[in-house]
Parts: structure tokens; C-alpha cells; sequence
């Protein structure tokens, strides 16, 4: 049997493992022993087992995921959430739709200070679905306008998923931070627009609520929202500036989050606990499926299937832009079956290798795109953890109802990624403005 046979056999085996709810870090770290072991030996693919899960739970590098992640869980705690939303609210809550476009901005600037679209779709459902209930917005619009927004958590940074793109492939973090900027405000701006122009047409599917005064929208800072927003300001303002690694960005991010929540008494002995536990289960969940993704990425290597990949996409006789396309495709197909964090995992070591190397994109603006369309795969069945999150949150709500509305922000994304392939200067702007 050939090599490229066997790699081919152990991605198949991967995805009958997953479909058998076997948990992905296990199946990937299953699937890279065995297939490591047939090729090499068993001793090699115990060494390799042995030194990967040490790596990966002793980098310095990787205590990053847990530094964002806490201070994504401390806002959360802290109420710093529905802060954010009572001050979109009081901006541009008078619009048509207004309560769903607040909502956008404040799942933007609550991703802003999160980095995780589930921790905003949770955050943001249980801040957002009774403000829009009292206000009769119809129900597809006010869920999905939620699980939409909770995809702007992974794109503007600091983003748990550019954290591990960047750590798969080598790639600075501060870098993809800084793409993920303009890309996530345009996002923004395009959700914000479909849901103006829904329900401009349809006026009944989001009534326009009270219009405020410039005294209570200066008011709504207090409360340590306005020092919430220094605190993030300074933390990832310090990392573009040089001032701090990734790592040294999210400790000043979440002690000063922290601090404040505890010098305006927002954060409760038990809220602390809570944001800890919540800390330690996602970290360790994520470096679990990190070093089983490794495993994973070791056994496709020697197996040669993202090489041979690669010398099948050069030799057909497409465009790049056209294979390109075909991958994206593959991402979001995969995107409705598997979690965003190991599609990001899984999919690196195959396709990176062909679009850097063979098809010559950036490597840091296909980052971009592939969280984008890691962004679809969130809010699409049959996987969609944000409208499931949603659904736990509003149980009364059928899935169905949800899945509906999500469509139209399906749309937003499909043109935000058009923008992204036609002007690519779009996710790349920043980066080469600040290393100029």
C-alpha cells in the first residue's frame, strides 16, 4: 500500500470518526499515532506522542490562548457585555432596526474584547433577545442578527482562531490581528446594512425604538465600560506598537479588565470562580485539540497527501483564483460538519502549503479568508454552534426560525469574501502600513 494511500485512508477514518461523535482532539491524535506508527514504527509515533503533548502544554507562546480567554470570560462575568450593548443601544438604537445594528456594534467591540464568537453569541443573546422581545422585532431577525454578530468575535482581534492560524503556520499573531481590523469593521458595517435595508423594507420586523439624548449616550460610558475599552486600547494598541508580545498583550488585557471589574464591583467571588473554571476548560481544550492537530499535521507530512495535493492543484488548467475558489468551497462544506477550531487544525497542513506555495497567495491574508469562511460554517446546519448557543439561551425559539434569518448575513459574508479576493489590499493594508 502506498503512503499517500494510507493518508488518504486516514482522513477518511478522521471524518467516520467524528460522524461517531468521537471528540476531534482524540480523533486527531488517534488517527496521527496509528497512521504515524503503520509508516515509521511504533517507538518513533510514541516519541513523537510523548514530546508534541509536552510542547504544546509547556509553550510560552501558547499561554497567549489562555491570557485572551480569560479576558474574554472576565468581561463576560463582569457584565462589561451589557455595558457595550446599552451604549450601542443609546447610539443608534432610533434607527429602523435599530436594536439589531446596536447589536452588531456591540457584539464588534465586545469580540474586540473577547476573541471568541462563542462567548459574543452567548453574551450578546442573553443581553439582546429581551430588549428586542419587548420591542415585538421579529423573531428570525433578532436570533440570527445574534449569531452573526458572534462572528465578528473571531475576526477582529484579538481572535482565539488567529492565535492558532498563526501558531499552524507559523505566521505572526500581531500581524493577523492588524488584518483582521478593516475586514471585521466591514463586516460590521455590511451586517449593519443588510439588516437597515430588511427592515426598512419590512418596517414590522424590527420597529425603531426611542431616539436618546447626547447626555445619556455620554452617560452610558460609566460603569468602567469607557476604562474597558482603554484597557483594549492598550493591550492590543501596545502589541501593534512593539510595546508588547502577543502574550504580554493579553496580560495587560486581562489584568486590567480584571482590575477594573474589581475596583467597580462588578466581579463577584463567585462570577472570579466561574471566569477561572470557564478559563482552564477552554484552554485545556484547545491545547488538547493543538497537539492532536500536531499529530495529525505529522502524519499527513510523511504521508505526502498535502504535497501531492499540491502538485495535482498546479497542474490543472484553472486560473488561481478559480482554484482558490474550489478550496473555499471545501472549507465551507467542512465548516457545516466540523467546529471552527479543528477545521482550522485539520485543514492547515493540506491546503496552506498549496495556496502560499503553489498558488502564491499571502499567507497572511488567506488567514483572513479562512476565518470568514470559518465564520459561515458557525451559523450554518447542521453544526452552527452560535444559533445552538442561542437556542440554549432561548429555548422557546424553534431552530428552524433561527436558521431562516441567517441567510441574508450568509450574504454579507459571501460579499465581504468577494471584496477580499477582488482587493486583497483590504486584509494586507495595515500590516504593510505599520511594518513600512
Amino acid at each position: 500500500m502506498s503512503i499517500f494511500l494510507v493518508g488518504l485512508i486516514g482522513i477518511a477514518v478522521f471524518f467516520g470518526l467524528v460522524m461517531a461523535r468521537m471528540p476531534i482532539a482524540y480523533a486527531m491524535a488517534l488517527v496521527g499515532f496509528v497512521g504515524f506508527s503503520y509508516l515509521t514504527s511504533v517507538p518513533a509515533a510514541m516519541d513523537m506522542l510523548a514530546k508534541e503533548l509536552y510542547n504544546t502544554f509547556t509553550s510560552y507562546s501558547l499561554s497567549v490562548i489562555v491570557m485572551f480567554v480569560w479576558m474574554g470570560f472576565l468581561a463576560f462575568y463582569s457584565g462589561i457585555g451589557t455595558s457595550l450593548y446599552v451604549f450601542a443601544y443609546k447610539m443608534i438604537g432610533h434607527l429602523p432596526g435599530g436594536l439589531a445594528i446596536a447589536t452588531q456594534a456591540a457584539c464588534a467591540v465586545f469580540g474586540a474584547i473577547c476573541g471568541s464568537n462563542t462567548a459574543t453569541a452567548a453574551t450578546m443573546a442573553a443581553i439582546a433577545l429581551p430588549e428586542m422581545d419587548k420591542y415585538h422585532y421579529d423573531k428570525s431577525l433578532s436570533t440570527a442578527s445574534i449569531a452573526a454578530g458572534g462572528v465578528l468575535g473571531i475576526l477582529i482581534p484579538p481572535s482565539v482562531i488567529f492565535i492558532l492560524y498563526g501558531t499552524a503556520t507559523e505566521q505572526s499573531v500581531g500581524t493577523l490581528f492588524m488584518a483582521g481590523i478593516i475586514p471585521g469593521i466591514l463586516l460590521t458595517v455590511l451586517n449593519m446594512g443588510m439588516i437597515y435595508i430588511l427592515t426598512w423594507r419590512n418596517p414590522s420586523l424590527g420597529p425603531a425604538g426611542s431616539k436618546a439624548t447626547w447626555s445619556e449616550r455620554i452617560h452610558s460610558l460609566r460603569g468602567g465600560l469607557g476604562e474597558a475599552l482603554a484597557v483594549f486600547v492598550l493591550s492590543i494598541g501596545g502589541l501593534f506598537a512593539g510595546w508588547f508580545t502577543p502574550t504580554e498583550a493579553g496580560a495587560v488585557g486581562a489584568g486590567g479588565i480584571l482590575i477594573i471589574s474589581l475596583l467597580e464591583k462588578r466581579l463577584s467571588w463567585e462570577n472570579l470562580k466561574k471566569s477561572l473554571y470557564d478559563t482552564t476548560r477552554t484552554s485545556a481544550m484547545i491545547m488538547l485539540m493543538l497537539a492532536g492537530a500536531v499529530m495529525f499535521g505529522r502524519f499527513m507530512a510523511i504521508s505526502r497527501v498535502p504535497f501531492e495535493l499540491a502538485n495535482w492543484v498546479g497542474s490543472l488548467p484553472l486560473p488561481s483564483f478559480a482554484i482558490m475558489g474550489m478550496i473555499l468551497l471545501i472549507y465551507l462544506i467542512l465548516g457545516c460538519f466540523i467546529d471552527a477550531l479543528a477545521l482550522i487544525l485539520l485543514t492547515i497542513p493540506i491546503f496552506f502549503p498549496v495556496v502560499v506555495n503553489t498558488l502564491g497567495y499571502d499567507p497572511i491574508w488567506f488567514g483572513v479568508v479562512v476565518v470568514l469562511v470559518v465564520g459561515m460554517g458557525v451559523i450554518t446546519p447542521p453544526v452552527g454552534m452560535n444559533v445552538y448557543i442561542i437556542k440554549g439561551i432561548a429555548p422557546e425559539i424553534p431552530l428552524e426560525t433561527i436558521f431562516k434569518g441567517v441567510w441574508p448575513f450568509l450574504f454579507t459574508i459571501v460579499i465581504c469574501l468577494i471584496l477580499l479576493m477582488v482587493f486583497p489590499g483590504i486584509a494586507t493594508f495595515l500590516p504593510e502600513l505599520i511594518k513600512g
